[in-house]
């Protein structure tokens, strides 16, 4: 009850147009907000081979795009997938292992 009635104090004393300016944040990305369709390769409820696959996917698109000296944006739909599907817990543990070069995976 202490930090809501902190929170909403600093709430309150915000200027206006933060507010709406905010909203208008929230608002957009609501409207861009996309799920990972439907994957056939993955027709089950459990999605952790599907979220270990485009995190993969990812990687390997990135490295391969990099390599020829092309843009990469094309691998920005396998980034959205992951991050929507995957525990965010999971993709730092994942980075950090990849930043460490110990990570299993083959990218």
């Amino acid at each position: 009850m202490f930090v809501q009635g902190l929170v909403n104090g600093a709430i309150d004393k915000l200027p206006a147009n933060i507010e709406l300016k905010m909203a208008e944040d929230i608002k957009a990305k609501l409207e861009n907000y996309r799920t990972a369709p439907f994957d056939a390769r993955f027709p089950n409820q459990n999605q952790t081979r599907n979220c270990w696959s485009n995190y993969l996917d990812y990687h390997r698109c990135q490295k391969a795009l990099d390599a020829k000296g092309v843009d990469n944006t094309p691998c920005d739909w396998y980034k959205r997938v992951y991050k929507s599907i995957c525990p965010m817990s999971w993709i730092q543990k994942w980075d950090d292992q990849r930043a460490e070069g110990i990570f299993p995976g083959k990218i």
